[in-house]
């Protein structure tokens, strides 16, 4: 049986020295006047965030935060998963996968996971508690990095039914997950119906049909085709040659700042103010899940993968589905463009947000999560 070992996180003191060399020595570009965010990152922003990363920010603060849940790990499949096991407090908790995305991380649930599993304690029903675990996926942050080539969607959706299955030994569970979490926790249902009693996703994928005649069909075709054009170099990128990028990366914390910032701007419902959805120690604790481990090309390698991935979209998910529907999210799919892959049971359309929802409005996430798994304990 699987040795479930208890961990925290513990970044060096040499590290933190380290990372605060490096940020005083960046070299920086230049750029041209009033360019802001049109070309990528925005100079003048990313210098103010680095000068607050090396002087004002408290890592060590953030640390002992992130350990106040317990954390462990486990080895699934050769390579050691971290993650959160934090039960529940009620009459029954219901156990509940979560699975973030990238640029994001675990972080991402951070402050979810007390309203989760004690809602009493947070005006909420005790009869609404759950038993959460919230795993890195492989090679991100501090769980291990994959050693050989094959750990997509696929192979991680198998690893992490495994490690509720397996190691943690729960017969019947829920998943949520948006961006990578949305696509493996929704191959996770597909394949292991017979464990997972149903799927919150705040992000699905539908291709559109050959012809889609209806003004929702055109406009979300439209949007996508948008997307696709001006905003996938990253995923080109990291899909096709993530070495290149990395190695600058991994010597660089203002690189890696940069490359993760710009994409929590423009993929969030922040108006082009980052900041007002965002403190900066929350985008610097995500970043140093990429910046301390030296994750960054590990982490990237989940795009060379998925392109090798025989799984492609996946079967079709027989579970029960909630879809979490947010206005400003990467990839928005019309129903009907998803209803032939999707048994979707709960739609829900939120007035705002975007694609990191269980940081930008995680109220209204937890209130839809809720209401869904009602419904399927």
């Amino acid at each position: 049986m699987t040795e479930v070992r208890p961990f925290s996180i513990h970044v060096a003191d040499e590290v933190l020295a380290d990372l605060k060399d490096r940020l005083a020595r960046t070299r920086w570009p230049d750029s041209i006047p009033g360019a802001g965010w049109d070309e990528g990152a925005d100079l003048a922003y990313v210098k103010g965030l680095c000068q607050y990363w090396r002087e004002g920010y408290d890592w060590r603060a953030h640390e002992g935060h992130l350990n106040r849940w317990p954390q462990f790990m486990a080895e699934v499949d050769g390579v050691d998963f971290h993650f959160w096991h934090v039960k529940g407090k009620g009459p029954n908790p219901f156990p509940l996968l979560l699975v973030h995305g990238w640029p994001g991380s675990m972080f991402e649930f951070y402050h979810l996971i007390g309203r989760l599993t004690d809602p009493a304690a947070h005006g909420g029903d005790a009869r609404d508690s759950f038993d959460v675990v919230i795993p890195a996926l492989p090679g991100y942050g501090w769980s291990g990095k994959p050693t050989e080539r094959g750990w997509g969607p696929s192979r991680t959706a198998t690893a992490f039914n495994r490690l509720m299955t397996d190691v943690l030994g729960y017969e019947r569970y829920g998943t949520q997950g948006g961006d990578w979490g949305g696509i493996i926790t929704a191959r996770m249902g597909a394949a292991h119906p017979e464990q997972i009693a149903g799927c919150h996703l705040n992000f699905l994928v539908g291709q559109p049909p050959p012809s889609d005649e209806s003004e929702g069909g055109k406009a979300a075709a439209a949007e996508r085709q948008r997307f696709v054009a001006e905003e996938t170099a990253y995923s080109q990128l990291q899909g096709t040659k993530p070495m290149s990028l990395a190695i600058a990366q991994a010597d660089s914390p203002a690189g890696i700042a940069a490359w993760i910032v710009e994409k929590f701007r423009t993929w969030s419902d922040c108006g082009g103010d980052i900041e007002s959805v965002y403190t900066k120690d929350q985008l610097l604790t995500n970043i140093m899940f990429y910046w301390a481990p030296n994750s960054i090309v590990s982490a990237a390698r989940m795009y060379y993968e998925s392109r090798r991935d025989a799984g492609g979209f996946g079967d079709r998910v027989a579970v029960p589905v909630a879809a979490a529907v947010f206005p400003k999210e990467i990839y928005r799919s019309p129903r009907h463009w998803l209803e032939g892959r999707f048994n979707i049971q709960r739609w829900t359309e939120f007035d705002k947000g975007g694609h990191f929802a269980a940081m930008e409005r995680p109220k209204e996430l937890l209130e839809d999560m809720r209401a869904f798994f009602r419904t399927v304990r």
